[in-house]
C-alpha cells in the first residue's frame, strides 16, 4: 500500500514537471499586426498555418512559426498565398 502511494505521488510530481514551456511568441495571445516589420519582431521568420510550405524558386523558408490562429489573423500579409505570412530567411 505504501509503495502504491509512493508511486502515485512520484508520478503526479513528474507529470507536473512535464508541462511544456512555450516561447514568448507562442505564449503571447494571438493578435493582428499592422505590417510585417511588427509581426517579424515577434515571429522572426514569419508565421504560417499548420502544414504550410514556402513557395519559392530559391531555398524555401522552413523556420517560420506554425500557428494557425495567428496566421488567420494576419493572412492579409501573405502576399504569395502559400500559407505563411511575412516569411523571411
Amino acid at each position: 500500500m505504501i509503495r502504491t502511494l509512493t508511486l502515485l505521488a512520484a508520478s503526479a510530481t513528474l507529470s507536473l514537471g512535464l508541462v511544456s514551456v512555450a516561447t514568448a511568441a507562442e505564449a503571447a495571445p494571438a493578435k493582428t499586426y499592422s505590417n510585417c516589420t511588427k509581426l517579424n519582431k515577434d515571429y522572426k521568420h514569419g508565421v504560417g498555418r499548420s502544414g504550410a510550405k514556402d513557395k519559392t524558386s530559391g531555398t524555401p523558408v522552413k523556420t517560420f512559426t506554425r500557428n494557425t490562429k495567428v496566421y488567420q489573423l494576419n493572412k492579409k500579409s501573405d502576399r504569395d498565398k502559400d500559407g505563411i505570412a511575412c516569411e523571411k530567411k
